[in-house]
């Protein structure tokens, strides 16, 4: 079933350089920023174009890595964050080490927007790209700072706009056209089929295997002796580069009062404890994607679930040619 909101223009913006970015996406993954650092990130800029009197709806955003680093060391089979210590308390003596894992990025965000003025002004499309250019300069993306370009000025990797206001041939050729910037590249897409495949596999073997088990089986590499090839195989064949990845929140309490629950870090808004949601995510490359919605992720809340979860509509097709949506 298609969920994905509707948008009417992508903004990429290419090859950013983030340094320090968190790496520590959950208690329990780590390697790659949250999903949803990078949906605060669009939140966050969606408060700043507000402010500025901008008339743009942000409804998704899509993540390709390009490069990454992360600030560790390995020896054998552990690995260990580059630590930085802090200063000397008051008595003089040593404070301690909040672990922190710090990672370097080049990634490029595929904004989904929404915007009657764009399509009425195509000069307020290039004023409004370049304003949006400039803020995120002044952001942080998952707790890392955006580096500049080496030469603003002569930089090749601008930010583009591509027009989704055609018919569905006319969306399918700009979306195509992206994809050649985006390499290479891996982005990075829900893949919750996999979870329920492996759920139900299974489950053939032992019925009270739980989706917990499910998922731990695809964050790992699984061996197995085949008696009649006479050696060991792995479950990996052709799952591609399959991830264990947080996905969003999901509430641990009742919704609290404004101001009830001390020491929280915003007095004016509702409160409510939460943990983790986990899923499985997957590494593709740019050019296996059709179609934007493949790409973005968006935000999807109810008060009902009391989640507040990241989708994405990823889902592989054996024809190429198979369209995956309807936008008639």
């Amino acid at each position: 079933m298609n969920t994905s909101p509707t948008f009417s223009h992508l903004l990429a913006l290419p090859r950013i350089n983030v340094q320090n970015a968190n790496a520590i996406s959950s208690p329990l993954t780590h390697g790659f920023p949250a999903i949803t650092a990078f949906m605060g990130m669009m939140w966050a800029l969606e408060r700043k174009t507000r402010a500025a009197g901008l008339d743009i709806a942000f409804k998704g955003i899509g993540v390709v890595c390009h490069h990454h680093q992360e600030q560790a060391t390995q020896a054998s089979f552990i690995k260990t964050f580059h630590l930085t210590r802090n200063p000397v308390g008051k008595d003089g003596g040593t404070a301690a080490i909040v672990e922190e894992g710090r990672i370097h990025l080049e990634v490029s965000l595929i904004l989904a927007l929404e915007s009657e003025r764009w399509k009425r002004d195509e000069q307020a499309k290039r004023q409004d790209t370049a304003a949006l250019q400039e803020m995120v300069g002044g952001m942080r993306i998952a707790g890392g700072s955006v580096m500049p370009p080496p030469q603003p000025g002569l930089y090749r990797h601008q930010p583009q706009v591509i027009d989704l206001t055609g018919n569905e041939e006319d969306r399918l050729d700009a979306f195509r056209k992206l994809r050649l910037r985006l390499l290479p590249g891996f982005a990075l897409v829900s893949r919750d089929d996999l979870l329920d495949e492996r759920l139900a596999e299974l489950r053939e073997e032992a019925p009270g295997t739980t989706r917990l088990d499910a998922w731990l089986s695809l964050s790992r590499i699984n061996w197995r002796y085949d008696n009649q090839e006479h050696s060991w195989q792995h479950d990996r064949h052709a799952l591609g580069w399959i991830v264990p990845v947080p996905v969003g929140y999901g509430a641990l309490s009742e919704l609290q009062p404004a101001g009830s629950v001390a020491n929280a870090r915003d007095g004016t808004t509702p409160f409510q404890f939460v943990e983790s949601l986990f899923s499985v995510g997957e590494w593709v490359s740019p050019h296996r994607l059709e179609q934007a919605e493949q790409l973005i992720w968006y935000p999807q809340t109810g008060s009902e679930s009391q989640q507040y979860r990241c989708c994405n509509d990823y889902r592989p097709v054996s024809d190429a040619f198979e369209p995956l949506y309807d936008f008639s």
